[in-house]
């Protein structure tokens, strides 16, 4: 049996999970709060842990792991999700020394994000130098997108720093348009919106399988209304931002402290869904109008629509954010089955619906383990 671990790293954390090569998973394992009070998590058991760095933090996994009966050198490969591929990283591939620089060159791009992606990477090559490794990007889903979505209306010198359009959830609506046939029961539509709604949130645009439009940009800043992030906002505005409280703390202001928090008082829907007052309920409507409002630019892009596919912590779990969405579609047949709604179906669309509606869970660990067992240099 080939087993692949999933590495999930992120600025304080690294999420793991264990696969055999029937995609079924086998055991989870993290590490929180790395550099503090560190936490590992094994399957549903935890301890505290040392843990000052992400090495340290693999290590632990690795050997929780190996205590378990899964030690480095029974694993086939690890394959780690990775935010930011550029312009060259357009599809999930083996890493090389090559493709870790070019990683590395993606830095400026994703400086949150590619940091801990690449320190994680390191960090299995010196631990279990013998172990293979692959990664899957963010942004290569949207790749497809026409040179006209991508590019910004500026100099050609800002252009070639890599200033562009990318987008994110690219693993995720990969995953989507893999499972959305096996759950339909029917072939995937030919143009379809794609909805990952979550703490971040974009839509895609999904035409014949491939992304030809997508909410977020440059970072993932742009588009949807988000649990702290602004969402769309004049670039005027950010300059103002910026000359009031300087750069960085205009930064932390819109990734960090706008969104449903500024507008509810919290980031999180089922609080926000939970509480009392017009604050709360405000925020919620921000969330939905944003979302119906840039739809119609994604609908746009497809020229027309067949089907909408909800995904992502908020598309998945509440039945109200889906309904007031379809609602705000109802111009184009879209109608929701309140029922099915309700109860979180995978069906979620009425008799009379023009427009498919289907509800498809993120397995994004999954996708990342299917995208390295595809590779032909995956080792047999």
């Amino acid at each position: 049996m080939r087993k692949i671990l999933v590495v999930n790293a992120g600025s304080s954390s690294i999420k793991t999970l264990l696969f055999d090569d029937a995609l079924t998973p086998i055991l989870s394992a993290s590490v929180a709060e790395i550099g503090g009070k560190s936490r590992l998590r094994l399957g549903e058991t935890e301890r505290e842990v040392e843990a000052p760095d992400h090495e340290a933090a693999i290590s632990l996994i690795l050997q929780a792991l190996a205590d378990q009966g899964h030690p480095a050198r029974s694993l086939t490969a690890a394959a780690h999700r990775v935010v930011h591929g550029g312009r060259k990283l357009v599809s999930p591939c083996r890493i090389t020394p090559e493709v870790a620089a070019e990683i590395a060159a993606c830095v400026p791009l994703a400086p949150l994000h590619n940091p801990h992606n690449l320190t994680a990477i390191r960090a299995v090559a010196r631990l279990a130098p013998e172990l293979p490794q692959f990664a899957s990007f963010d942004t290569a889903f949207h790749a497809t997108n026409p040179e006209e979505a991508l590019r910004y209306a500026l100099p050609g010198a800002e252009d070639a720093k890599g200033i562009r359009r990318y987008g994110f959830h690219g693993i995720s609506y990969a995953g989507l348009v893999g499972r959305l046939p096996g759950i339909s029961g029917a072939p995937l539509p030919g143009r379809l919106l794609a909805m990952h709604l979550g703490n971040g949130a974009s839509l895609c645009a999904i035409r014949e399988g491939r992304s030809v439009a997508t909410t977020m940009g440059y970072s993932p800043l742009d588009g949807l209304t988000m649990g702290t992030r602004a969402g769309e906002i004049d670039g005027m505005a950010v300059l103002r931002l910026a000359e009031d409280h300087g750069i960085a703390r205009a930064g932390t202001i819109l990734n960090r402290e706008s969104g449903l928090k500024a507008l509810g008082g919290a980031s999180d829907m089922h609080v926000l869904e939970a509480a009392e007052g017009e604050a709360a309920r405000f925020a919620i409507r921000h969330f939905c109008y944003w979302a119906v409002r840039h739809a119609g630019s994604m609908i746009a892009a497809m020229g027309g629509l067949d089907a909408i596919a909800f995904t992502g912590g908020i598309g998945e779990h509440d039945a109200h954010v889906r309904a007031e969405i379809v609602k705000g579609l109802g111009w184009l047949g879209a109608k929701i089955d309140p029922a099915p709604n309700a109860r979180g179906a995978a069906r979620l669309h009425a008799e009379q619906s023009a427009i498919a509606i289907w509800k498809v869970l993120a397995y994004e660990e999954q996708t990342i383990a299917q995208d390295a067992l595809a590779r032909p240099d995956f080792p047999s």
